[in-house]
């Protein structure tokens, strides 16, 4: 048997025992809906069956389950109400699903993409403590509201709350016993190793369980005796042909009335925006983390709902509750939705006697640990985490929910998160950086990505707050949408207010429709200027303060096209930097400099030789550089190679091959003075570390002395403060730069172990 075929045969098994699951569960839901809706009972079970099998065929969920949906049934029963018959109310339904085919076809299910994580993963947890909420009654015994009914207000007139507070009164021992077992042996074989391997499901010992204990109590008789009322109650038909009576056709002499259409449209909406939501939250609880097609399902579900209409059934959307029993169940892929269809289907035509055995306590047990499962605390706290304005709107969306019904709930929740998006809008549209470029402070506008009239307040302030005299760049790059208000704003600042209040405005990233073009009016290169106005130490501060915005990833905006530009007929760099060629220290980067800012010399080891102090003599002596920076680094892969053959007294030839490195090596080994010819490979890995960094800081100090020793040029313009000669050593872990003080070379030595 191959790989393929194993896994095949596993996946096959694994969805038909999730479907049997989920018929069982489906059975009662099927039955309770209809009954909440005020519509024939078999109206639900259609549903529920062309919900598994039609819809399942024509679904892209492998995982979502389709059935008549418990958020519908207000809508329904009202429809009905409204219409006068099931069979118009029937009429609706077959034009509501077409509906759902045209936007289908639109592919309209990309509003799906809207959803804030925040509500979907609301209503995860909401199913499931409405799940808990609702099966406790239930689990006991106590029956009056329809199984499936998931509002809070209730059709006998109770609450959700309130109905568990008729429990002291009205508890089963018989049903109670049945569920409340049936509760620890789920916990109990999801805990038990061999449980989780076995073939049987647990929730099918369940129904066994609780048919064989129902069928004890009988014989106990007394309180003991479970009767109809707690049970599944599926219409029972005297054969085949009578269970086609309940077929219901649609009464088309009803499309005259407008109030059919409004009823389509409303049926329509409701699916559809439920559908949508189900799946994403399904999705999400997916464990293969499969994205479902939005589009092809609203397809489906319309084709469902046209077939259903036409055949007397519960309109029908994707389910959270059935999904998620779907795949805690190990539902794979979408066989489990459609044999859990042909269950319902061949259940009631051949056995339904027997399907009234099943105590709904049992059933209501595993819809219990769907529940717990669902309002996970893990999830809770993954929420906390995120922040208020994550958390409340997903606590919103669990408390609305769970106190009115799935689509109130949502859309509050959707409110609310649309209400933290707003204000983050209104109190941060755009981000403010005043950033040091070499002709001065330009304060920097970010615009956000999408730019609304509800952002012209901020925006207003922000401008109005600019200084006389001061510099500012609007920057639109990462902008998708800029309002016409926010462009008339814009215009005028940079036209009339900007120049009348000596503001002058830079433009960068406003795409061609605005009809705005780019412009930088300050200075962000060196020029003759500004490298004759400043000192070596304001050179050096310069560059520390490159080095700073480099470490907190808040780089200048710079222009490089126009820098490229601006040079090309002359340069006029403030620094030179005498660095390594190691590919982790790269000067421009981590000084933040632009194109023409500093002349950068790069060889191995940072040394000195005639070639190098004659760059160094031109860039200070002829270009007018302020300050010479010698810049080593940790872990250098020169001074490692120096001291380690210092160390074994070989050539760099021989132990490395290279032709031309002995000068380079001769130069690093200056700073060095090995003991005992001691082999670095000798000591523990943090002093061998420790060791080599010590002389990379040495070797930098010594190159600083030698400069100025071997230079007159260059010791000169030190002399007459013209520049000034600056060591440091670049951290290559963490990204610190050591600025050095001036020091006299001492060579180092190499500890002795002990």
């Amino acid at each position: 048997m191959t790989y393929q075929t194993g896994q095949l045969r596993s996946t096959v098994t694994r969805d038909l025992n999730s479907g049997l699951v989920v018929f069982f569960v489906a059975l009662p839901l099927c039955l309770g809906v209809a009954l909440a809706s005020d519509a024939p009972l078999f109206s639900g079970l259609l549903a529920g069956i062309v919900g598994g099998i039609l819809v399942g065929l024509l679904s892209g969920s492998q995982t979502s389950i389709s059935g008549p949906a418990a958020g519908l049934t207000t809508i329904v029963a009202a429809q009905i109400a409204l219409l006068g018959s099931f069979q118009a109310f029937q009429v609706a339904v077959v034009v509501a699903g077409l509906i759902q085919i045209v936007l289908g076809s639109i592919r309209a299910g990309f509003i799906a993409a809207f959803f804030p994580s925040s509500v979907v993963k609301g209503l995860l947890a909401a199913i499931g403590v409405i799940l808990i909420l609702k099966q406790i009654p239930h689990v006991l015994g106590h029956d009056p509201d329809p199984e499936g009914d998931m509002s809070f207000q209730q059709p006998d007139h109770e609450n959700t709350l309130s109905e568990i507070g008729r429990l002291l009164g009205d508890v089963h021992p018989g049903a109670a016993s049945i569920g409340l077992v049936s509760i620890a042996l789920l916990v109990l074989f999801s805990k038990w190793k061999p449980g989780k391997k076995s073939l049987v499901p647990a929730p099918l010992l369940v129904v066994i369980l609780g048919v064989g204990m129902s069928l004890l109590f009988r014989r106990v008789g007394g309180q003991w005796v479970i009767e109809a009322s707690h049970l599944v109650q599926v219409p029972v038909a005297d054969g085949l042909a009578a269970s086609l009576g309940y077929l219901q056709f649609p009464d088309f002499s009803i499309l005259s009335n407008p109030a059919v259409y409004t009823s389509a449209v409303t049926i329509a909406a409701v699916a559809s925006l439920e559908t949508l939501l189900n799946l994403e939250a399904v999705d999400k609880i997916d464990p293969q983390q499969r994205n479902s097609p939005p589009s092809r399902e609203l397809l489906a579900q319309g084709v469902g709902n046209v077939a259903l209409g036409m055949i007397g059934g519960l309109p029908v959307t994707s389910v959270i509750a059935r999904s998620s029993v779907n795949i805690n169940a190990g539902g794979q892929t979408k066989l489990s939705t459609i044999f859990h269809g042909v269950l319902l289907l061949v259940s009631i035509l051949l056995f339904p006697t027997w399907l009234n055995q099943i105590p709904l306590s049992c059933l209501a047990a595993i819809l219990l640990i769907t529940g717990v499962k669902l309002a996970s605390p893990v999830l809770v706290k993954q929420m906390w985490s995120q922040g208020r304005s994550q958390f409340i709107p997903f606590a919103v969306t669990v408390a609305s929910i769970v106190l009115t019904d799935l689509l109130t709930g949502v859309l509050i929740g959707l409110a609310t998160s649309i209400g933290f998006i707003l204000s983050n809008n209104v109190r941060r549209p755009i981000r403010r950086i005043v950033e040091k470029h070499l002709g001065g402070e330009v304060v920097h506008i970010k615009l956000a990505d999408q730019v609304s009239f509800l952002n012209r307040a901020s925006l207003t302030r922000a401008l109005d707050e600019l200084p006389r005299g001061s510099h500012v760049l609007l920057d639109a790059r990462r902008t998708d949408y800029i309002d016409s208000d926010l462009l008339d704003l814009i215009r005028d600042f940079e036209n009339k207010t900007g120049p009348a209040r000596g503001v002058e405005v830079s433009l960068r990233g406003f795409k061609s429709q605005y009809q705005m073009q780019d412009r930088t009016q300050y200075v962000d290169y060196s020029t003759r200027e500004i490298q004759s106005a400043l000192t070596p130490q304001q050179v050096l501060q310069i560059l520390k303060d490159g080095h700073e915005r480099f470490q907190n990833g808040q780089h200048l905006t710079r222009d490089f096209g126009r820098q490229v530009q601006n040079t090309a007929k002359g340069q006029h760099p403030l620094a030179a930097v005498l660095s390594c060629i190691d590919s982790r220290a790269p000067a421009e980067l981590i000084f933040d400099t632009g194109v023409g800012d500093i002349f950068s010399v790069r060889v191995a080891g940072n040394i000195t030789s005639r070639k190098v102090l004659g760059s160094l003599e031109y860039a200070c002596a002829a270009a007018g550089v302020k300050l010479i920076l010698v810049m080593g680094h940790t872990r250098c892969g020169a001074v490692t190679a120096a001291v380690n053959l210092a160390c074994s007294g070989e050539s760099a030839a021989t132990a490395t091959g290279c032709q031309h490195l002995e000068p380079i090596i001769s130069e690093i080994q200056q700073s060095v003075e090995p003991l005992d010819r001691l082999s670095l490979e000798q000591l523990p890995a943090s002093e061998r570390e420790s060791f080599v960094d010590s002389v990379a800081r040495r070797n930098v100090v010594r190159v600083v002395e030698a400069i100025r020793q071997q230079s007159e040029t260059l010791d000169g313009l030190v002399r007459e403060e013209r520049i000034a000669i600056v060591g440091a050593v670049y951290d290559v872990v963490s990204g610190d730069i050591d600025f050095l003080p001036a020091a006299t070379c001492e060579p180092v030595r190499v500890a002795e172990p002990a």
